[in-house]
């Protein structure tokens, strides 16, 4: 029977029978947890949910970090009817208390201690929150919370309360699975809000689980793969690519954070993983700062690769080996080079998928030449995620690909990307007026992108609509090219385009504090290479980041051009609140964050001339 349901999905997957099915590192070792014991969980906890008198017609909140709990959790109110609620961990209280205020929910998830007692301190605003649920609960935390009452609520833990589950009847479950249709709402996912206040995105089963099929008709993912999953469980991205692990059988690995990724790269061994630009980012950096270390032959040897592989990138994304001397040459190069890369992905790695924000052309045309297939694809929470994406043997890099089967893509007369399909939302909670903003009465779903389809069909994005950059002048820049251009540098780490209204674009640089320190060291630098603050304020580093943007700036049209920059001594982060959770600027937060800094950039720097504004990119 075809899974229809997010429900039907858990009994598919329960089928598996796998020793391994989840992975989780404790002690830095990634112990398994069986498919056994996964659906004896779920089974439990449905159970108390039931005795806990949920319904279909409500929702679990859960705040917390990529683990065992989240599918445990996540399959138990599904199977029970109900919506999950999902509340990204890096969230602050405020901010996650007005989330599960707005949805409603009747329980609430949340990691540790510190969240619990975060949100407790907005008790008042949270009068529908029935139970709170600590998860990481340990020793005294655990006797502490078990049964206590707090201002009304009930306190557990997740192991009491899958305790509670013990008398679980297996056919009333399997029955109340079969209820479940798929235009049952499944999931609010909070928009992470670049812009305005967050809204709750409404998906249905059918939504994720149409998204779902259409990326496993198109890759090939197979039973015995083991994955790694890393991108916040919160975000549909992650989400629904692990629910394509669950259907395929695949072992899934959760990594202890983005910070341990290196480690757990190679203790997990992936096959395949998801993840956003960022990361990429950083992996080719770590890659350039090491050349730049090594000797003179070795640079040399690193850069003839380099040219055998950009010879050999046509073959590689139409999926083809290429022959004769270049293929002799291309074996060598992946022997002598490209090969230690793939062993710092675990040695087994076959594919990742690049979403969430723009992949610099640059970086995917590196790793593909170095036979690392990154599939960039496209999608928002609103489309469960994925609109289009490159497929094996038909990628066109510095494009996200062509469209999902059956979604439809258009291009509104204004350049904006409309999306139609089985995929698309329900709608935005409690917000009638702005889901009809969002969708036209033909179901076409405004993406708020900038976009183009070429003769191939594939889609290209060029930028966010509320970003694009209107000068003093009238002309209109959008910024993302840019600043990814910028990052290519082994010296820059993020950058942020300022320019809206005023005379010329300026740029708040973040530099790769690894790639400067090691410079400064080459350089014999009489500076504290281990101090951001002293790295950032010294004028020779300076010199050195202004010759990279000027580098950049060759290639852009005189309006595009950066004139003034400064350097940020710390890297803009989800905590610092400069970044969404899934590492996209938070530009108007930066702006006003940064109003000094951006002020004196302007107030200290001249206005070019105005030159010919119909000038292109010089591409």
């Amino acid at each position: 029977m075809a899974v229809t349901t997010l429900a039907e999905l858990f009994l598919h997957a329960a089928g598996h029978q796998k020793p391994d099915a989840l992975m989780q590192k404790l002690g830095g070792r990634f112990q398994p947890i069986s498919t056994a014991e996964l659906v004896d969980r779920v089974r439990r906890l449905a159970r108390a949910f039931d005795k806990r008198g949920l319904t279909r017609e409500d929702r679990v909140a859960l705040m917390a970090e990529n683990g065992p709990h989240w599918p445990i959790v996540d399959f138990a109110t599904l199977c029970t009817g109900a919506a999950l609620v999902t509340v990204y961990p890096t969230l602050r209280a405020d901010q996650a208390a007005y989330i599960v205020h707005d949805s409603q929910s009747k329980i609430l998830f949340v990691q540790n201690r510190e969240q619990l007692d975060g949100l407790m301190a907005h008790r008042k605003e949270l009068p529908g929150v029935e139970l709170f649920v600590l998860i990481d609960a340990h020793g005294n935390d655990a006797d502490e919370a078990g049964g206590s009452v707090v201002e009304g609520a009930e306190v557990t833990t997740l192991t009491a309360l899958i305790l509670e589950g013990d008398d679980f009847d297996a056919e009333a479950f399997g029955d109340r699975i079969h209820a479940i249709r798929p235009d049952d709402l499944a999931t609010l996912i909070y928009t992470s809000g670049t812009t305005g206040e967050p809204k709750g995105v409404m998906l249905t089963h059918g939504n994720i689980v149409s998204n779902m099929h259409a990326a496993l008709s198109l890759f090939d993912i197979k039973k015995e793969f083991q994955a790694l999953s890393f991108l916040p469980l919160a975000h549909s991205y992650e989400r629904t690519i692990d629910y394509c692990y669950f259907h395929q059988g695949c072992s899934i690995a959760y990594a202890e954070s983005v910070q341990t990724l290196a480690e757990d790269l190679g203790l997990v061994k992936p096959h395949l993983f998801v993840s956003v630009p960022r990361v990429y980012e950083k992996v080719l950096g770590k890659i350039q700062e090491n050349v730049a270390r090594s000797s003179a032959v070795k640079q040399k040897i690193f850069e003839w690769a380099q040219g055998v592989a950009r010879e050999a990138l046509p073959a590689r994304t139409r999926g083809k080996s290429p022959g004769g001397l270049l293929g002799l040459q291309l074996a060598l190069a992946d022997k002598l080079v490209f090969g230690k890369i793939k062993e710092r992905l675990g040695g087994r790695f076959l594919f990742a998928f690049s979403g969430g924000a723009p992949l610099a052309r640059e970086i995917g045309e590196f790793f593909w030449g170095a036979g690392i297939e990154i599939y960039e694809g496209y999608g928002l929470t609103e489309t469960s995620p994925v609109i289009a994406v490159n497929t094996p043997g038909n990628t066109k890099i510095g494009t996200v690909g062509r469209p999902f089967p059956k979604v439809e893509v258009a291009i509104a007369e204004d350049g904006e990307i409309l999306s139609r399909g089985p995929n698309t939302m329900r709608g935005y909670w409690n917000k009638p007026e702005a889901t009809a903003e969002a969708i036209d009465a033909d179901g076409w779903f405004h993406t708020g992108d900038i976009g183009e389809i070429d003769a191939e069909g594939f889609l290209r994005i060029t930028d966010r609509k509320k970003e694009i950059i209107v000068n003093a002048y009238g002309k209109n820049i959008a910024p993302a090219p840019i600043e990814n251009q910028l990052k290519t540098s082994r010296f820059i780490s993020q950058a942020v385009i300022i320019g809206d209204r005023r005379k010329f674009l300026a740029a708040l640089v973040v530099p790769d504090f690894e790639g400067v320190a090691a410079w400064a060291e080459h350089q014999k630098l009489d500076v504290d290479t281990a101090d951001p603050e002293a790295l950032a304020g010294d004028p020779r580093v300076r010199a050195l980041i202004e010759k990279e943007v000027a580098a950049v700036n060759q290639d852009l049209a005189h309006y595009e051009q950066i004139v003034a920059f400064d350097l940020i001594p710390h890297e803009f982060t989800i905590e610092g609140g400069e970044l969404t959770p899934t590492q996209k600027v938070k530009r108007r937060i930066i702006d006003s964050k940064y109003d000094d800094r951006i002020d004196a950039m302007y107030d200290r720097t001249s206005a070019p001339a105005p030159a010919d504004t119909s000038a292109h990119r010089a591409r």
